[in-house]
């Protein structure tokens, strides 16, 4: 298969890189900084660019099976920004499947089932800025015609990978209140071949 990564040097992406290679896929990831790859194999394709280049993401998914997004928010809005560009770049190549990792915080609430986790007394986290721009992907995903599923993590450290974490469709595991970023990768890579999840999220936990 021929895997679009994108946020391939962030803790999750680069752990996503390497189950693809490992079971013998092409990978091709789109970085601003190529050197941050620590992987080499002849099976992975570094391309220098930009999420928020039109041409960039167009020249990536030319011949491409499936893309996994594992971009982070840095506090910008380059999810949502990006995401436009990403959704059309996908249509030209009629490519249809997208695995995106998001944030338990984009969850339907258990307390308040008519509100996100963010936006409601479950969320413990004081900051809403990072919930509310992959919210923002959420909505633009929803709308798209596309094969999505977003992947939600609650807290995530670094860690081992344990394959005995919980799923559950659109709701974080009841009592679920961390994830090792190892376990997040290894599920995220799983879903290429899973149909289970599409066009929802799944949250992720312990």
């Amino acid at each position: 298969m021929k895997i679009l990564i994108l946020g391939a040097t962030g803790r999750v992406g680069s752990q996503v890189v390497s189950y693809a290679l490992r079971d013998g896929h092409h990978v091709t990831s789109l970085v601003r900084t190529p050197d941050n790859i620590q992987i080499m194999d002849k099976n992975l394709t570094v391309i220098q660019g930009n999420v928020l280049n039109k041409d960039d993401i167009e020249c990536v998914m030319s011949e491409i099976d499936i893309v996994i997004s594992a971009l982070n928010t840095d506090s910008t809005n380059t999810l949502s920004e990006s995401m436009p560009l990403i959704i059309e770049a996908m249509k030209k190549e009629n490519i249809k499947r997208i695995i995106t990792v998001g944030t338990a915080g984009i969850l339907q609430s258990r307390t308040t089932p008519d509100l996100l986790r963010y936006q409601s007394s479950e969320s413990k986290r004081k900051s809403t800025r990072a919930a509310k721009e992959h919210h923002r992907v959420y909505d633009i995903l929803t709308h798209s015609e596309l094969e999505w599923t977003i992947v939600c993590p609650t807290y995530l450290p670094d860690g081992e990978c344990t394959n005995m974490y919980r799923v559950e469709h659109n709701f974080l595991p009841e009592s679920g209140t961390v994830i090792s970023v190892a376990d997040t990768a290894k599920f995220t890579y799983q879903q290429i071949k899973s149909t289970k999840y599409l066009k929802s999220r799944v949250g992720i936990a312990y």
